[in-house]
């Protein structure tokens, strides 16, 4: 695939950009050469090569979640203004 100067203009109007015809020039011929660039990438064989996200081995980092204050339902309804024995009473809402 070869960038032509449509393309150039269609991606100056898509990125609000106001390009000189120097700075067209350069960036087809940028854009070509990154294309260029993929293509040689796509000719290498990674069959063997198993897939990843990330570079690093990433396992879970996040802490175990464990209780540490228990069920204090009793004392957290006494700051209630009502309640129904098990939970809040609040005004309805819409």
């Amino acid at each position: 695939m070869q960038i032509t100067d449509e393309t150039i203009e269609y991606v100056g109007i898509l990125g609000k950009l106001e390009l000189s015809d120097e700075e067209k020039e350069q960036a087809k011929k940028d854009l070509n050469d990154m294309l260029d660039y993929v293509g040689k990438l796509n000719e290498l064989d990674t069959t063997s090569v198993e897939a990843m996200s990330h570079t690093f081995p990433v396992s879970n980092v996040m802490r175990e979640d464990v209780v540490t204050n228990g069920d204090d339902k009793e004392n957290m309804l006494k700051n209630a203004p009502e309640s129904n024995g098990d939970a809040y009473i609040v005004p309805e809402t819409f």
